[in-house]
């Protein structure tokens, strides 16, 4: 094709991506369904793991739940029992009237189940043994959510190389070794669905979480990056999404303050509210979400503004040591344990 035509046709396509997406903010699009599908879900046993293990179940995935504390990922299993234990007495509540309609449940709730195992993402062989475990177990996963996550806490001269060779593992390298172990089945069948739980701070950074923010930097870098291949192979049929809230209400980062006058319009969001906005983006094949949306207009001045004039932004915020009570807490917490352990 002639380079100048090609240039008008890919222009034409850029302007109409832009329609299609203004489309969408005012048509909601249909949400697909995931019933009977294997669900993933690392870091499952508490905060957003446990409200998307508990979202899934509601529309009836089958659930695999990791994570590296047995007991609270039973918990949530058992929250998941619950639910689908709801689901099969509404359907059988419903059976006659849905038999004399001469209609059909699309899947018997007697069929859901959830499996819980007990990994260490930031471990690979782990990942790889596991994620044996569960084809032979569960069978093939058809959607992935790479959840798992945590925070050292510490300045970076204070921080221990331990520490921040463990961010690094948990919240990105995890992420390869997962994708690595169910891509291959999603790649034959050209069906899947990987989410990548990553942060604000893998889109812009702060003072004091450099290992936070490199970990998360690197999350959304390999999500984009697997998204491109997948668009490049041609592999239409497996979507990605990738979620990147603010700081959300879960405590892992207690302590965390802005500006006391600006933050009554940017406080913490439910954790609630974070995993239903996610959710609806996944259900809907939306390949990005930020919540909440004032997190798109500060990426983007990020990247067109001198760096200069985002450090009098974070400062005018409190964005630029917003970080460090927690990092005082996390400290005193630290001290106090060593001291009742006598250390």
């Amino acid at each position: 094709m002639n380079i100048l035509l090609e240039f008008f046709v890919v222009t034409f396509r850029v302007l109409w991506a832009f329609v299609l997406a203004a489309a969408k903010w005012l048509v909601r699009p249909k949400e697909k369904s995931v019933a009977g599908q294997v669900c993933l879900i690392t870091g499952a046993g508490s905060g957003l793991g446990r409200l998307f293990a508990l979202e899934f179940a509601r529309r009836r995935a089958l659930l695999v739940l990791w994570d590296i504390n047995t007991q609270s990922n039973e918990e949530t299993a058992g929250m998941v029992r619950h639910i689908y234990r709801e689901m099969a007495e509404e359907a059988a509540a419903a059976a006659p009237r849905v038999a004399g309609d001469g209609e059909k449940d699309a899947l018997p709730h007697c069929n859901l189940q959830v499996y819980t195992y007990t990994c260490d993402v930031g471990k690979r062989e782990n990942v790889y043994s596991t994620a044996e475990r569960v084809r032979k177990e569960v069978g093939e996963v058809s959607v992935l959510v790479n959840n798992a996550g945590v925070v050292s806490g510490h300045h970076l001269l204070e921080c221990p190389d331990e520490l921040i060779e463990r961010t690094m593992m948990v919240n990105c390298h995890a992420h390869f070794w997962t994708t690595k172990a169910f891509l291959p089945k999603m790649l034959e069948m050209n069906h899947g669905h990987i989410v990548t739980v990553a942060s604000s701070l893998g889109l812009f950074s702060t003072a004091g979480v450099e290992d936070y923010c490199a970990s998360k930097f690197g999350a959304v870098g390999f999500h984009e990056s697997l998204s491109h291949e997948l668009k490049a192979a041609e592999k239409d049929g497996i979507k990605t999404t990738l979620v990147c809230p603010y700081l959300v209400d879960t405590g892992m980062f207690r302590g965390c303050r802005i500006r006391k006058e600006i933050e009554p319009f940017l406080p913490p969001l439910k954790p609630e509210y974070c995993v239903k906005q996610a959710m609806r983006a996944i259900l809907t094949d939306q390949p990005m979400i930020c919540t909440p949306r004032l997190m798109y207009m500060v990426t983007f001045m990020k990247s067109i503004l001198p760096f200069e004039a985002v450090v009098c932004m974070y400062r005018f915020l409190g964005a630029d040591k917003c970080m460090y009570p927690f990092i005082a807490q996390r400290k005193q917490a630290t001290n106090n344990n060593e001291a009742k352990n006598g250390i």
